[in-house]
């Protein structure tokens, strides 16, 4: 499919203009990352805990952060999470605490720190003595049930084994049915086998808080760092190996130009990051690898289609043969980005929070990565050509006729 046919744009002409914007948002990035005293790593590479807490209502985040400031903990995070697509989640956030000690008892301790505040500020005062239906375990609310009968079951066989069915069913339904959070007794009427005396058991020796934990993640500061070294080989090997690869494929030049771009495509992104604030975790690191790939294969495209026309046309200047291709390659440039952009973009927004950073590192890499092949990567080439002089253009051209026909033989 060819939405642009006759297309002449003199793209090594607006060349300039490429290069002054991406040094634009090269600086504000990075002035924003020094700013920010770095790049912000998550609790994956950094160490620490998060705890992920739901709320019966709208999150009161100020509160939580005034508890865990007169608890000594003003270097915890609070993130709020929006997620259109799940009700129950939009009233879900995360609070993160950094390790500041070594071994895994600092770590118990800032989980225990956090659960600690909150159940000092939102714990009932008439919940003294009472588990909290909303945290208590599958197990443990079969063992209460076992113990109070309100079935009536006695001693007979497999008592405890309906017990342990019925509680199950009733976390289920919690979890699953209501978010984790139940505002009334009631709400679990429809359970199977869950009477009114199972009910009134309930509400007479339970208590219902407005939030429950639904998810701790500790991650140890040796495993951090472990992960963020080998992060950071893996974007180098794999730039290493596109570099070979073209290279081979091409002429050396093409390969260092290529990489040049994608590496241009990971840092304005990581600028960005830092400019909305958010943080590099194991995720973002797969969406910066998948903006590699695709940003690379986006350049080859219109190298393998500058390759094709330096055979075709002998008599034309490298620049023109760059513009030819470029904009020979421009329908499939705009379908291909187009709708990838679309689908990230949706992600971004209907994806909730968990993929969020990922989602935003791609909508951010996809149109970056699409105009620096042809603004970054395809300049860069003819400028080294234009510097080695007039000859190299046919020197290029004869490199790739001589492989082409070495391949044919």
């Amino acid at each position: 499919m060819e939405f642009f046919k006759g297309v002449n744009v003199d793209w090594m002409g607006k060349a300039k203009y490429f290069v002054t914007l991406s040094l634009i948002l090269l600086a504000v990035g990075w002035v924003s990352i020094l700013h920010n005293g770095g790049i912000r790593y998550g609790i994956d590479f950094r160490g620490g805990t998060l705890v992920y807490v739901r709320f019966s209502g709208p999150p009161p985040i100020d509160r939580i952060r005034k508890g865990l400031q007169s608890a000594g903990l003003a270097n915890s995070s609070i993130q709020g999470i929006s997620d259109i697509s799940n009700r129950s989640a939009q009233n879900d956030v995360v609070i993160g605490l950094e390790q500041k000690g070594t071994g895994d008892e600092s770590l118990d301790a800032g989980k225990q720190a956090i659960l600690d505040v909150l159940h000092k500020i939102f714990g009932s005062a008439d919940a003294a003595g009472k588990q909290d239906f909303n945290s208590v375990t599958p197990s443990a609310l079969a063992a209460y049930l076992i113990q109070k009968d309100p079935l009536n079951l006695g001693t007979t066989t497999g008592a405890a084994d309906r017990y342990t069915q019925l509680a199950q069913r009733l976390t289920d339904a919690r979890d699953k049915d209501h978010g984790g959070i139940v505002t009334s007794f009631d709400d679990l009427k429809s359970v199977d086998g869950s009477t009114q005396p199972v009910l009134s058991t309930l509400s007479s020796n339970f208590t219902l808080g407005n939030f429950t934990i639904r998810n701790v993640e500790i991650v140890g500061p040796k495993v951090g760092a472990q992960l963020r070294r080998q992060a950071i080989l893996a974007t180098l090997y794999a730039l290493a190996g596109m570099l070979v690869y073209i290279a081979f494929r091409f002429e050396w030049v093409y390969g260092v130009a290529a990489v040049i771009a994608v590496f241009h495509d990971v840092l304005i992104t990581l600028g960005f990051f830092s400019l909305f604030h958010y943080e590099i975790s194991l995720t973002v690191i797969a969406a910066l690898l998948t903006l590699v790939g695709y940003s690379m294969n986006d350049t080859i495209v219109i190298f393998d289609r500058v390759r094709e026309n330096l055979r075709l046309m002998r008599r034309e200047s490298l620049p023109e043969i760059v513009n030819r291709s470029i904009n020979q390659t421009l329908s499939r440039t705009i379908l291909t980005s187009g709708l990838t952009f679309l689908t990230v973009l949706v992600l971004f927004v209907m994806g909730g929070e968990v993929l969020r950073a990922f989602s935003f590192a791609m909508v951010v890499g996809v149109v970056v990565g699409t105009y620096s092949s042809f603004g970054i990567a395809a300049p860069i080439v003819v400028v080294w050509n234009k510097y080695r002089g007039q000859g190299a253009v046919s020197s290029a051209g004869s490199a790739a006729e001589k492989r082409v026909a070495a391949a044919r033989r």
